[in-house]
């Protein structure tokens, strides 16, 4: 797995030198030169309950301890952002978590703190546990500014949440709260190649959510990592192919537009995705930041984020300068998991033209069948969607699971090489 993912980063790369992360003390603010219209996002870390299949960056709620980190994280924006002689402008902001709903009263704060700073063009989105879809807290969350919101269903049917350690969920109630609140986006995740699971649950889901107050679907494939405690073991990759042909097939034929390798929406006005930006800027433990020539990872510790803020720095935990090279093969990673990717893009961004760089590449795949051409845009196929969501798990066993299980360990490793 890591030799697949080594070979590949090397050859499109042209270069032995691997990602190299290096620990960061806190003490300088980074340089936002070249950095256009960022997103931001915002770290939630607290939940009621642990989902043993959830990877992320999570604690348990804790009233005081939720207390500091909001204080900490409210310092955390003035610190980074404070030198700046004017307000930046942002794509969007999104709230992730944990279940950021928690803090839906505190909400208003943080957002009122992040306008002193950036400008926000495109709205704010957050995501939701289930049991977070209620009419008290959707109206807190639309008060505070909340636009869209993504609510992580995983799965409408009992047998597939009681595999996940969930509660069922009441589709009515949900589409009642929801008819009552009018946000812009609503969108609605699934986890696909669960056992068992055939492409009738998987549409069985998908209707249920549009019937009940979605406009925007989101089918992630369940993945395991090393370090969550789930008993569920994946399906086979003939299964996972099988199941995300049907789907988008399902999709295609409903009218549904693609905007990302995994979610689809009713309406192009209302695709979404959290992750797919040029650049973004992360607050919160585990928060990444995304420069032109940087990466940057905060703390996964709660206690440490708050005392390193405390002490005046910043919460970074490691950094990776970026070569150039290395800069392209992650906007292009990136930027195809929209599916598309339009060639003057990437010479607007790297002030190069995409096919003197990856040309070779780029043809082979046309040949190959995972890429079409047309109107100075690629487009993947079906054929390269599978593809790309096949190398897509190598990229997150190889490199996200060791990250994410080394920050779990420590709370500022001395460095890492990927």
């Amino acid at each position: 797995m890591s030799m697949l993912t080594s070979a590949t980063r090397m050859y499109l790369t042209r270069s032995f030198r691997p990602f190299t992360f290096l620990p960061d003390d806190g003490t300088r603010i980074p340089d936002l030169t070249g950095t256009a219209k960022p997103g931001l996002y915002v770290h939630i870390p607290f939940c009621r309950s642990i989902c043993n299949f959830c990877p992320y960056c999570k604690t348990l709620f804790d009233r005081a301890q939720f207390e500091s980190y909001i204080a900490a994280l409210k310092a955390e924006i003035e610190l980074f952002s404070g030198g700046f002689r004017s307000p930046v402008t942002v794509s969007s902001l999104y709230f992730g978590g944990g279940s950021p709903a928690l803090a839906a009263d505190r909400l208003g704060e943080i957002i009122g703190t992040l306008r002193e700073y950036y400008r926000i063009t495109d709205g704010i989105g957050i995501e939701l546990h289930p049991d977070d879809v209620n009419a008290d807290t959707l109206r807190k969350l639309k008060d505070a500014g909340v636009s869209r919101i993504s609510i992580g269903i995983q799965s409408f049917q009992a047998k597939f949440q009681a595999l996940l350690g969930r509660k069922a969920v009441d589709a009515a109630a949900l589409k009642h709260a929801l008819s009552q609140a009018g946000f812009e986006t609503v969108s609605m995740d699934f986890i696909f190649a669960l056992p068992g699971q055939t492409p009738e649950d998987l549409k069985a889901d998908v209707r249920t959510a549009f019937e009940n107050g979605a406009n925007h679907v989101a089918v992630y494939p369940f993945i395991n990592f090393s370090f969550a405690p789930t008993p569920v073991n994946a399906a086979t990759n003939r299964e996972k192919r099988k199941l995300l042909d049907d789907i988008t097939e399902y999709f295609r034929e409903s009218g549904c537009y693609r905007d990302s390798i995994w979610t689809f929406t009713q309406d192009p006005a209302h695709r979404y995705s959290s992750m797919t930006r040029d650049n973004f800027i992360g607050f919160g433990c585990s928060a990444t930041t995304l420069l032109r020539h940087q990466f940057r990872v905060n703390t996964f510790s709660v206690d440490a984020y708050c005392k390193r803020i405390s002490d005046g720095r910043l919460p970074t935990a490691l950094r990776c300068d970026f070569t150039e090279r290395q800069r392209m093969v992650y906007w292009l990673f990136w930027r195809l998991y929209t599916t598309r990717l339009a060639v003057g893009d990437f010479e607007a961004f790297f002030g190069v033209p995409l096919k003197k760089m990856f040309g070779a590449e780029l043809a082979v795949a046309k040949l190959a069948g995972m890429l079409r051409e047309h109107d100075g845009m690629f487009e993947l196929t079906s054929k390269g969607a599978f593809y790309f969501h096949y190398y897509e798990g190598y990229y997150t066993l190889a490199y996200i699971d060791k990250m994410w299980g080394l920050l779990r360990e420590n709370p500022f490793p001395s460095g890492m090489t990927l």
